[in-house]
């Protein structure tokens, strides 16, 4: 197995590179192999994961390792499907630098095993679901995410008259708009759940609910963010650049919420 993770590193690495060549230049046959090689990764990173979670004996999600892990892997898997039904040129591009950036980040994150002292602890199907369904809606984030930047920046060429290939490859902008919207629409209950499931599980394994917790202090801010671009969005009817520029800051809230939050947690030590 140590051989797998390395190789798909590279070839995630070549898929992206691939990727950014075609949004320089155009070529299609780049993009065609660029894709390709982003299904190879999907494989190998599926392969990783069976593997790991058969001989751990568990599901790989405790460890900061593999949830960024894990994170990558839906990031390829989701933008490998909208490719498939949507086929919006640039969005498997700008969705995967995400992805890509998770997945390298990994090697500098803790892949030890588990404190014998969490052990029992950690040992939850609720606590899995828990973190599952978190991970799950911060890849439908990062879907919309790209959407949004696609959105700006093609907003910004429209402004500038630049016409040509590229600014049609990027899609339409009522079409980013729209899978922007869905994106959210999807990511904003399954947060909501995942939170209320850690604090089930929380309130029955750690006998207390973490509520000053600084890692659910931002998560909740995260949900108010985009709980305000579903209302806008709703209930305002509003569209547009400005909806853009609102999913935009609530997804590097949400980033915050991930990297940095769980330095300052009491409650989440280890993940």
């Amino acid at each position: 197995m140590n051989w797998i993770y390395p190789v798909t590193i590279v070839l995630y690495s070549f898929s992206v590179l691939g990727y950014f060549i075609d949004f320089l230049q155009h070529n299609r046959k780049v993009n065609r192999l660029a894709f390709w090689l982003l299904s190879i990764v999907w494989v190998l990173q599926t392969s990783f994961f069976i593997i790991r979670a058969l001989e751990l004996n568990r599901v790989p999600l405790m460890t900061p390792f593999e949830g960024l892990f894990f994170y990558a892997w839906l990031v390829v898997t989701l933008s490998l499907v909208i490719n498939w039904f949507f086929r919006v040129d640039f969005l498997v591009f700008f969705a995967n630098v995400i992805g890509f950036s998770m997945m390298a980040f990994s090697l500098f994150t803790p892949d030890g095993d588990i404190p014998q002292s969490l052990t029992v602890l950690l040992a939850s199907e609720l606590l899995v679901i828990h973190i599952s369904i978190i991970l799950l809606s911060y890849a439908a984030f990062t879907l919309s995410f790209a959407c949004q930047i696609m959105y700006v920046l093609q907003h910004q060429m429209l402004k500038r008259k630049a016409w040509g290939q590229r600014l049609f490859r990027f899609g339409g902008l009522t079409t980013l708009d729209t899978l922007s919207y869905r994106a959210v629409i999807i990511g904003w209950p399954l947060l909501f759940i995942g939170l209320i499931l850690g604090f089930v599980w929380a309130s029955t394994q750690a006998t207390y609910i973490p509520l000053l917790d600084s890692k659910v202090i931002s998560s909740v801010l995260v949900l108010g963010i985009y709980g305000v671009y579903l209302y806008m969005r709703v209930v305002k009817f509003t569209r547009g650049y400005n909806m853009a520029l609102l999913g935009i800051a609530g997804f590097l809230v949400l980033l915050i919420n991930y990297f940095l939050s769980g330095q300052y947690s009491n409650f989440h030590l280890w993940y």
